[in-house]
């Protein structure tokens, strides 16, 4: 069949291959040509009717739209969609299980547990990171030989920091982040380095999220180090200190409750909805089962489908929270001139996806079925089990930045048009959407899911795949983005608010 037709309710199908004009397919007589990927009218669409996929609207026509049109931009309009909100009324159980499936971990003996562990150098500034990229290039490979229980020292540095408000979203969200990384599980010792006199002050996060000096917790300023080569040369002592003791880390084995799986996509296609976001929500119900937790994130492309997740919300305030993240995102958007269908990109136009409703229901399957039992702010604790969600940009780095920071060990990243992300401390797994760019992009894709679609595995049964990838990667196995030293410069904190 050259055509998918998602839903009986659905006024487009979408073409699986290349389609000709005067084609016929599936009883459809083709009128321009179509990529594949893209969408086909197959039934009569009146111009400002609106025009259904996944049984949802994802827009209207701007023109009367024949059966046989290829529906894409130059026909299809976005249009804020008004909905009724309803609160748990699709509230569906995580399954039983009675195989309590375990991985191998850093049990940090404080109820953290890691997926690695490296030595992480994170700066309050803009103004340490040339600083703390010193110190962590320092220790290369062979220096790191005797340590193999060390999995690398990472530097963790942003362009932010200073010229920022001393309070409000901006500030409250990067002190977030680094407290976040500072306690996260993957890190088996920390050192932070400031300048000294800008507004993100080290002390203030020590006093605020009561951190203690430690053998493997170390911070220092430039200023009162007396200067960048000092700093450099103390900081990596202070590492090298470090080093014996995080070699001391041995893995066990830990219960998958333990998890926390950060869900994201990019650089997403027509497929991402079809079959690796599917396939991934599938994966989270599994770990939902287990009493681990899935994140989703990226609110911008929620928005069109979150009434879908407000009807899995384990209680009204769980619901409410997600709507008042999506009315802050369309205040947001409009006061800095835009608008929330900016969203998709140029790439996701290109692989078929028309409005940011239609990308937001694709990629909103990702979430898998069962209830939704926390909603939470960028980069704030993840402290609820099951499936979750965190306020985050649709910008990747910065979106997966506040996952980690949320103590996310795991990164699981679904790609259509193909992504060369990776992360540190949390590994990224990669799931491509469809085979022929996961043929095109092997070196950087870990899970071909386009095989639910060219050899008919079921969506289940590449859930069960990715979940059991989750555990060998939570257990110590590299990853494609590991493999090629991606993670170093992905570390992005959203910067909200005024630069002064």
């Amino acid at each position: 069949m050259s055509l998918l037709k998602l839903d009986k309710a659905d006024s487009v199908a979408v073409a699986r291959t290349q389609l000709d004009v005067g084609q016929v397919v599936n009883g459809v007589t083709i009128r321009a040509p179509v990529p594949a990927g893209h969408k086909v009218a197959i039934k009569a669409i009146g111009a400002g009717q609106t025009v259904f996929k996944y049984a949802q609207p994802i827009g209207i026509a701007s023109f009367d739209i024949a059966v046989g049109d290829h529906v894409h931009t130059h026909n299809l309009g976005f249009q804020a969609v008004d909905q009724d909100y309803a609160f748990g009324t699709n509230l569906r159980a995580a399954q039983t299980t009675e195989q309590i499936e375990t991985f191998m971990g850093y049990d940090r003996g404080d109820g953290r547990v890691g997926t690695r562990n490296y030595i992480g150098i994170i700066t309050s500034v803009n103004c340490s990171a040339t600083a703390a990229r010193m110190i962590a290039d320092h220790f290369t490979p062979e220096r790191l030989a005797d340590y193999p229980n060390v999995d690398g020292v990472a530097a963790f540095v942003h362009g932010t920091g200073c010229g920022m408000g001393g309070d409000g979203t901006g500030f409250e969200a990067l002190q977030r982040v680094m407290w976040g990384y500072a306690r996260h599980p993957n890190l088996g010792g920390v050192l932070m380095v400031g300048l000294g006199c800008e507004m993100n002050q080290i002390d203030w996060l020590l006093e605020a999220y009561g951190l203690k000096h430690g053998p493997l917790f170390h911070t220092m300023n430039i200023q009162n180090v007396a200067g960048l080569r000092r700093t450099v040369e103390m900081g990596i002592e202070k590492v090298a200190a470090m080093l014996p003791e995080a070699n001391k880390a041995t893995r066990t084995p830990c219960p998958a409750s333990a998890l926390k799986v950060a869900l994201q996509c990019g650089g997403s296609d027509a497929w991402s909805g079809v079959t690796a976001n599917p396939a991934l929500g599938y994966a989270c119900d599994l770990l939902a089962a287990q009493g681990g937790t899935g994140v989703l994130a990226e609110t911008p492309e929620i928005y069109g489908a979150e009434h879908l997740l407000t009807q899995r919300a384990s209680d009204p305030a769980t619901g409410q929270k997600l709507i008042d993240l999506i009315h802050w995102w369309e205040d947001y958007t409009a006061r800095n001139k835009g608008s929330l269908d900016n969203n998709p990109s140029p790439g996701n136009k290109a692989g078929g996806l028309t409005t940011i409703l239609e990308k937001s229901l694709g990629a909103a399957a990702k979430g898998g079925t069962t209830p939704l039992t926390g909603v939470y702010k960028y980069a704030e604790p993840i402290t609820a089990a099951g499936f979750t969600f965190m306020d985050s940009p649709g910008y990747d780095p910065a979106s997966v930045t506040g996952q980690i920071a949320g103590g996310c060990q795991i990164v699981c990243f679904t790609t259509g048009r193909g992504s060369a992300f990776g992360s540190k401390p949390a590994p990224t797994i990669k799931i491509a959407t469809n085979t022929e760019m996961a043929i095109r992009m092997s070196e950087d894709m870990d899970i071909d899911a386009g095989l639910v679609l060219s050899d008919g595995i079921s969506v289940e049964d590449m859930g069960r795949a990715i979940f059991a990838a989750i555990l060998r990667t939570a257990s110590g196995t590299e990853t494609k983005s590991e493999a090629q030293g991606l993670g170093d410069y992905e570390f992005v904190p959203w910067q909200i608010g005024a630069v002064m």
